[in-house]
């Protein structure tokens, strides 16, 4: 025995020293908490790109950690899959809400829908790859949020049609890289905004002019 005493925030097996240099996994973590608390209303819009920025930029542990110590620690989610798998025939898939969107996918689709809903989606990533084999009646919906652009040069595409919408949000800070891999043999891959709600369509409407 030595008669040195471990550090008890040692217990974890990783080092918390303020000064120890940050890793990109640690600054992925702090930018998945801040979107997660952005999301339950803890971060304005504008509070959320600054500690972003910081937290892209931070070297150490010590700048990281301050960037979330108001922050409660139940509000931290869980890490993200490196890898997400979906190999359907028949019946629909998708991921809505607040998921977590990993760094790779690998999609196999056969007489069945999978779609994948960013619009609340936690990005910790700033590319996500998606690997996919789409077979007949097997097509492949992103619905995607201003920030996020979608990348279709690497698929080798032999039928099925392939229809992305422009970003919606020109000028917003890009989040999200998809690059789409792979090949389409009978399938289509959609790529859109949200659909409105009715309620924002009415409101879209220009009054009607008076003695008409």
């Amino acid at each position: 025995m030595t008669g040195e005493l471990q550090s008890a925030d040692d217990s974890s097996g990783h080092d918390t020293r303020p000064e120890l240099r940050a890793s990109d996994r640690d600054r992925d973590q702090v930018v998945e908490i801040l979107q997660v608390a952005a999301g339950d209303g803890r971060l304005t819009a504008d509070e959320l790109d600054e500690r972003l920025d910081a937290a892209l930029s931070a070297r150490t542990m010590g700048e990281l950690a301050g960037l979330t110590a108001d922050l409660p620690p139940e509000g931290m989610p869980p890490q993200a899959k490196e890898v997400v798998r979906i190999d359907q025939r028949f019946g629909d898939v998708s991921r809505t809400g607040r998921w977590l969107v990993p760094r790779r996918m690998e999609i196999r689709l056969m007489f069945c829908d999978a779609k994948l809903d960013f619009t609340d989606a936690v990005i910790t990533h700033s590319t996500l790859h998606i690997d996919v084999d789409l077979r007949v009646g097997g097509n492949l919906i992103l619905v995607t949020r201003p920030g996020i652009v979608v990348d279709t040069d690497g698929l080798v595409r032999s039928s099925g049609e392939i229809k992305i919408s422009p970003d919606s949000g020109q000028g917003a800070r890009r989040s999200l890289h998809v690059q789409l891999t792979g090949q389409s043999r009978g399938g289509d891959i959609i790529a859109r905004p949200p659909r409105r709600k009715f309620s924002e369509l009415m409101r879209r409407r220009p009054p009607k002019a008076e003695g008409r």
